[in-house]
């Protein structure tokens, strides 16, 4: 299997932190060293990387540890082959435009006969089961709206009915965004965190790093990580229950589905863990 990252936040922030803790897990702590792939979104725009080494070898990984690219919006993703070779055209996230939007998508997780459904205006490049079900369901979005629906509300169920659909072939732990919004589908394993004032500490599990939040933030920022493991060992996250689809903008959460989820304020939440 495979490992996301994802960011939302409400100011430009940067991912190194994160991604420090992240890459370590691609070749060195982690077996997912068949590629990696990050994509930052400025606006409308979006810069992606991607190399087919593994993260914990890769010079361009290394770079984006250290560079500070500050972004709202950050999806990114480990790769451990199942299908599909370990080639460049194969790592993601993947890219395509829909309705003048830069979408890109991560998957984790392995889709049986997805390749047997029909495709519309979106065709994968690669070999992936992964990149395949990324046009399969862009395909069905714009067949289903000629234009982005004015009420969003429309959007996100039909993004939650595909995924749910695509979660009947197998595995679907999928971190999709449109340049504002990030679309968040567990399947079997995805945790998030949301850090907000008074900031304070965090250590990580995968590398020996700490950092004081309240040194580069401001007591308004707002700042969401998901992540398919922790990424931290002494800050409480939230894991996600299977079948939960969750849709965030600028760190907050504006969209929750899951019949068995419990309130994400409740002190008494039985999915909050602490990692130490």
């Amino acid at each position: 299997m495979c490992e996301l990252l994802g960011m939302t936040a409400n100011v430009p922030t940067d991912i190194c932190f994160s991604i420090t803790g992240l890459i370590q897990r691609g070749g060195k702590t982690g077996p997912h060293k068949d590629g990696w792939g990050i994509a930052f979104y400025e606006g409308a725009g979006c810069r992606i990387f991607h190399d087919p080494q593994a993260s914990v070898d890769s010079k361009l990984a290394e770079w984006i540890r250290t560079f500070p690219i500050k972004s709202k919006l950050v999806l990114s993703h480990i790769r451990k082959a199942n299908r599909g070779k370990v080639e460049l055209k194969n790592t993601h996230p993947f890219s395509r435009e829909l309705w003048g939007s830069y979408w890109t998508f991560a998957h984790n997780g392995q889709l049986k006969g997805i390749k047997k459904e029909p495709l519309g205006d979106f065709f994968p490049v690669g070999t992936t089961d992964s990149e395949y079900a990324f046009c399969w369901l862009l395909s069905k979005l714009k067949a289903k709206f000629r234009n982005r629906p004015k009420d969003e509300s429309f959007l996100r169920k039909e993004i939650q009915k595909l995924l749910t659909s695509l979660n009947q072939r197998g595995v679907c732990n999928v971190l999709m965004a449109d340049s504002k919004h990030l679309y968040v589908f567990c399947s079997t394993k995805l945790s998030f965190i949301t850090r907000r004032s008074p900031f304070g500490k965090a250590r990580l599990l995968d590398a020996d790093m700490t950092i004081d939040f309240s040194e580069h933030t401001t007591p308004n920022d707002l700042v969401t990580v998901l992540a398919t493991r922790p990424l931290t060992e002494n800050e409480t996250w939230t894991q996600l229950f299977p079948g939960e689809f969750q849709v965030w903008k600028e760190g907050a959460l504006m969209y929750q589905a899951q019949s068995e989820a419990k309130s994400l304020t409740s002190n008494k939440n039985p999915r909050k863990e602490k990692r130490k």
